[in-house]
């Protein structure tokens, strides 16, 4: 079971306001994507309107993320995470005006889609720097040796967030509306600055004038690619979710497939995330003690069939199962990779390691979303879900094979 015991070397305060900064700023992420999937939908009625959600922030988010990379690495992490704290406090807040003077301002649906993606390009530059500075900034908080019992706390706090802000959202759209659960969003990324701002400094271990910014982006994506552990990973994640992103498609699934309203929608946003946080639970009793490598392969597979399963459901419950088994075993493929990548990063290449890291992870969640809603147009919404979870099953044999290292990994 984790215990904060064998983190002696531990700050408890330090490391408990990194947590609860953590947990208001992606509760406020949660939440704001649930609200922008539901919100775009309603305005333009097209499942592929959604997938434009994601690709306006990938964009943005994944050409700034070297750069994002070698800057923290060169950075006090503290003030850089709170700059980007406030950079995604101004953005946000910069969607109240169509939410609250649309009546005034007689804005078009299409009017208010194109603004929304417009400020979403701009929070892919903020979270080009913001995704990978808490997990960096974790290895000066905690000793090697209770690095995996931080990163299972760090990733339990994730998880938390992620269901809460799911649920919460659909809920407070449904109770106050898109305008006030805005105003909501804003006030929990202002809670999270104050945790932030508790933090010690943390000074970069590199000097300025040895540095050349082209030669720190090259060292962090050659130790990458000579990494095999970590490229099969972070490759194995980025196309299994890339196709397996169906989650982007439930305001469609919950008004046209399952026949449920918005009272529907945060509760199953929230599926997957609820079957992370048991699986992690769990984890946290019974950690896995060996064969990483190949539970990893197996779970990245066992995802692909359960998205298949909520592509062929029509019973809104068997959907939530589908989709919470999903996120079980997503979960462990989430602990294991972030075991994985912070145990064989050194800490000097920590922000560059964990950008490329951030590569991926965007990669494959906002270029799912946009595949998903591509997909929907093309094939329509249930054979794109079911074609998204079976080319997930293909890659996880792909890299299985070609991989031996990512699958005799042990730790």
């Amino acid at each position: 079971m984790i215990s904060l015991e064998p983190i002696k070397t531990l700050k408890i305060k330090e490391f408990r306001n990194l947590l609860m900064g953590r947990f208001f700023i992606v509760l406020a992420f949660r939440m704001l994507a649930t609200l922008l999937g539901w919100w775009v939908y309603q305005l333009t009625k097209d499942p592929f309107s959604i997938g434009l959600i994601g690709l306006s922030e990938v964009i943005p988010a994944v050409t700034s993320a070297l750069y994002a990379g070698h800057v923290i690495d060169m950075s006090e992490k503290k003030k850089l995470l709170i700059i980007c704290n406030y950079a995604y406090v101004f953005l946000i807040s910069l969607l109240l005006v169509p939410a609250f003077a649309n009546i005034e301002l007689h804005f078009t649906g299409h009017q208010i889609t194109f603004y929304i993606y417009g400020v979403i390009f701009f929070t892919g530059i903020a979270r080009a720097f913001l995704g990978p500075l808490v997990p960096s900034m974790i290895p000066g908080i905690v000793s090697k040796s209770s690095l995996p019992n931080a990163i299972t706390l760090n990733q339990a706090t994730f998880l938390g967030s992620s269901i809460s802000g799911h649920a919460l959202g659909g809920f407070l759209i449904a109770l106050i509306t898109i305008k006030w659960t805005l105003v909501v969003i804003i006030s929990l990324l202002l809670v999270a600055s104050f945790f932030f701002f508790r933090l010690n400094r943390q000074p970069s271990k590199l000097k300025k004038e040895e540095v050349n910014i082209k030669e720190s982006i090259r060292e962090g994506i050659s130790y990458i690619y000579k990494t095999k552990e970590i490229l099969g990973a972070l490759c194995l994640d980025m196309f299994a979710v890339l196709f397996g992103g169906a989650v982007a498609l439930i305001p469609v699934y919950v008004e046209e497939v399952l026949k449920v309203g918005v009272e529907g929608l945060g509760l199953l946003n929230a599926a997957s995330d609820v079957g992370s946080a048991i699986i992690i639970l769990t984890l946290s009793m019974i950690p896995l003690r060996r064969n990483q490598g190949r539970i990893l392969l197996a779970v990245v597979a066992g995802f692909g069939l359960c998205i298949i399963g909520f592509g062929l459901s029509r019973i809104y419950w068997l959907s939530f199962f589908f989709l919470m088994l999903s996120g079980m075993l997503d979960g462990v493929s989430v602990v294991i990779r972030g075991t994985i990548v912070q145990l064989k990063t050194p800490d000097n290449m920590r922000g560059r390691v964990l950008s490329v890291n951030s590569i991926f992870i965007m990669s494959s969640n906002e270029m799912g979303q946009f595949e998903s809603g591509l997909a929907a147009k093309l094939l329509g919404v249930v054979r794109s879900v079911v074609f998204g979870g079976s080319m997930t099953l293909l890659i996880a044999l792909i890299v299985g094979s070609s991989n031996p290292k990512l699958r005799k990994m042990q730790y």
